[in-house]
């Protein structure tokens, strides 16, 4: 299989899902000529595994995996490597479970560099990507001999990618380490507040914060805020996000965190659905927010630079920040926007 037939299988995979994804309508499945009755199996077997992958959640991973493979940010991609000649090695992707379908773009990246997959789904996210995977081997059959999930031991491989929490990393170490690999571990996004955004930037700091429940790596759990920033004008942009409240999990959270401090007398704020707790954490527990406060930009900076190795990302609307992408886009990273900052493709192409 040519570079252009990967180009073209997944811009069209891409193009199914987005449409899917943002009319929540898997009829449009059928009209495309897939099997929607396989698909949506699988949609609801994921909810009912995972509290946590609601409908909309599923539906809104779908359509940003799909606006990611158009066609020219494809071209882009892989326009940037020498995809020239296909090495035809496997790769052992051992996936996480804490969004729908988290693991996608190893997968993806797998296969556009010419390489067979063999993914070791998470017991908490083992339908939607198998069931991506289906309707991208109805487009292109060719897939079908470079693809395979197990739930069991990986065995023949040439390289890993796996990623996983800062504990289980020692777990892929000592397995995996006389073998090429990428071995992430944990990581959060960071916001930082200069108190001049308006209410549609905080607002759009609130889709980084919020969605997927705040559990994947490019959500927002701390945020830099001016000293004595008011956080009355934060909360009130944030309203439209109360109906997290309506999630028994997360409000399992709320509850549980909100006692702990009540308990011991720790200083919070709180809105009804969201937490905030200062602290120098950078991992913050679900429903909670930490958040420090500084007096210049350049102390956002400097810990910026400290930190770098526990950051996925940083969100500001301010463009003193360093390494800032603007509110609102967090969760739309870009095929060369690599978890951790480890070139995936130059991985594959050159570690093989």
């Amino acid at each position: 299989m040519d570079l252009e037939q990967r180009i073209r299988a997944f811009s069209q995979l891409g193009d199914v899902l987005s449409r899917v994804g943002v009319e929540g309508d898997m009829g449009l499945l059928s009209r495309y000529g897939y099997d929607e009755k396989a698909f949506e199996d699988s949609f609801y077997r994921a909810m009912d595994n995972n509290a946590w992958f609601t409908a909309e959640s599923i539906y809104r991973s779908l359509y940003v995996l799909g606006v990611s493979m158009n066609r020219e940010d494809l071209e882009k991609w892989a326009g940037m490597y020498d995809l020239k000649p296909v090495k035809g090695k496997t790769v052992a992707v051992i996936m996480a479970g804490n969004i729908p379908a988290v693991g996608f773009h190893d997968f993806l990246s797998v296969l556009m560099s010419g390489n067979k997959v063999v993914a070791k789904l998470s017991s908490d996210d083992s339908y939607i990507i198998p069931a991506i995977a289906e309707l991208l081997v109805a487009r292109e059959s060719e897939f079908s001999e470079l693809i395979e999930f197990t739930d069991g031991t990986i065995k023949n491989f040439d390289s890993v990618i796996a990623t996983g929490s800062n504990n289980t990393s020692r777990y892929f170490k000592h397995y995996f380490g006389k073998y090429p690999h990428i071995i992430r571990k944990n990581r959060n996004a960071l916001g930082v507040i200069t108190g001049l955004e308006d209410e549609e930037s905080i607002q759009s700091m609130g889709e980084d914060i919020f969605m997927y429940y705040g559990l994947g790596c490019r959500n927002i759990s701390k945020l830099f805020v001016p000293h004595g920033y008011d956080f009355k004008n934060f909360y009130r942009a944030l309203e439209g996000f109360s109906t997290f409240a309506e999630h028994h999990k997360y409000m399992n959270n709320y509850d549980y965190n909100k006692s702990i401090y009540l308990v011991n007398g720790d200083t919070h704020y709180d809105n009804g659905f969201l937490l905030l707790k200062e602290s120098a954490s950078m991992a913050s527990p679900v429903s909670v927010l930490h958040y420090e406060q500084y007096e210049k930009i350049e102390e956002v900076n400097s810990f910026i630079a400290d930190a770098s190795e526990n950051i996925q990302c940083v969100v500001s609307a301010d463009p003193a920040v360093n390494t800032a992408i603007p509110p609102g886009t967090a969760q739309y990273p870009k095929l060369w926007d690599y978890a951790d900052g480890v070139d995936t493709m130059d991985f594959l192409i050159n570690a093989l």
